[in-house]
Protein backbone atom coordinates (compact mmCIF):
# COMPACT_ATOMS: atom_id res chain seq x y z
CA UNK A 1 0.00 0.00 0.00
CA UNK A 2 1.23 3.65 -0.99
CA UNK A 3 2.20 5.94 1.98
CA UNK A 4 0.92 9.42 1.04
CA UNK A 5 2.38 12.39 3.15
CA UNK A 6 1.78 16.15 2.60
CA UNK A 7 5.10 17.35 1.36
CA UNK A 8 6.24 20.46 2.89
CA UNK A 9 8.75 21.02 -0.33
CA UNK A 10 6.38 20.18 -2.80
CA UNK A 11 3.50 21.71 -0.94
CA UNK A 12 1.15 18.86 -2.59
CA UNK A 13 -0.13 15.25 -1.34
CA UNK A 14 2.44 12.71 -2.95
CA UNK A 15 3.90 9.61 -2.17
CA UNK A 16 5.86 9.22 0.56
CA UNK A 17 9.33 7.19 1.46
CA UNK A 18 9.65 3.59 2.19
CA UNK A 19 11.39 4.17 5.75
CA UNK A 20 13.04 6.81 6.74
CA UNK A 21 16.16 7.96 4.65
CA UNK A 22 18.31 9.29 7.66
CA UNK A 23 19.02 8.32 11.30
CA UNK A 24 17.43 10.04 13.93
CA UNK A 25 15.07 12.28 14.55
CA UNK A 26 15.39 14.00 11.29
CA UNK A 27 15.35 10.49 9.48
CA UNK A 28 11.84 10.72 10.90
CA UNK A 29 10.95 14.44 9.78
CA UNK A 30 11.62 13.34 6.50
CA UNK A 31 9.93 10.12 6.34
CA UNK A 32 6.82 11.79 7.96
CA UNK A 33 6.75 15.43 5.65
CA UNK A 34 8.89 14.88 2.63
CA UNK A 35 7.59 13.06 -0.15
CA UNK A 36 9.54 10.51 -2.64
CA UNK A 37 9.78 12.51 -5.52
CA UNK A 38 11.35 15.54 -2.84
CA UNK A 39 13.49 13.00 -1.79
CA UNK A 40 14.59 11.88 -5.00
CA UNK A 41 15.36 15.40 -5.90
CA UNK A 42 17.52 16.03 -2.97
CA UNK A 43 19.40 12.94 -3.73
CA UNK A 44 20.67 14.16 -7.43
CA UNK A 45 21.32 17.92 -5.67
CA UNK A 46 23.63 15.78 -2.85
CA UNK A 47 25.17 13.99 -5.90
CA UNK A 48 26.03 16.92 -7.14
CA UNK A 49 27.31 18.89 -4.44
CA UNK A 50 29.91 15.66 -3.46
CA UNK A 51 30.97 15.94 -7.03
CA UNK A 52 31.64 19.95 -7.27
CA UNK A 53 32.68 20.55 -4.17
CA UNK A 54 34.99 17.18 -4.19
CA UNK A 55 33.56 16.29 -1.11
CA UNK A 56 34.85 13.23 1.22
CA UNK A 57 32.59 11.50 2.66
CA UNK A 58 34.52 10.10 5.63
CA UNK A 59 35.03 13.76 6.58
CA UNK A 60 32.68 14.40 9.57
CA UNK A 61 32.75 18.17 8.34
CA UNK A 62 31.27 17.17 4.89
CA UNK A 63 28.81 14.71 6.20
CA UNK A 64 27.64 17.86 8.62
CA UNK A 65 28.04 20.16 5.56
CA UNK A 66 25.34 17.98 3.17
CA UNK A 67 22.84 17.64 6.60
CA UNK A 68 22.60 21.44 6.67
CA UNK A 69 21.85 21.72 2.78
CA UNK A 70 19.68 18.72 3.06
CA UNK A 71 17.87 20.64 5.89
CA UNK A 72 18.18 23.76 3.75
CA UNK A 73 16.52 22.43 0.52
CA UNK A 74 13.97 20.25 2.27
CA UNK A 75 12.83 22.39 5.14
CA UNK A 76 13.16 25.59 4.32
CA UNK A 77 12.83 26.36 0.83
CA UNK A 78 16.30 27.44 -0.10
CA UNK A 79 18.21 26.64 -3.45
CA UNK A 80 21.10 24.71 -3.09
CA UNK A 81 23.37 24.14 -5.47
CA UNK A 82 26.66 22.83 -5.94
CA UNK A 83 29.37 26.35 -6.43
CA UNK A 84 30.33 26.48 -10.33
CA UNK A 85 27.09 24.30 -11.41
CA UNK A 86 25.36 25.37 -14.65
CA UNK A 87 22.54 23.51 -14.90
CA UNK A 88 22.24 22.17 -18.35
CA UNK A 89 19.64 23.98 -20.94
CA UNK A 90 16.71 22.72 -21.83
Amino acid sequence: MTRIVQCVKLKKEAEGLERPPYPGALGQRIWESISREAWEEWLSIQTRLVNENRLNLADARARKYLTQQMERHLFEDSQVEAHGFVPPSA
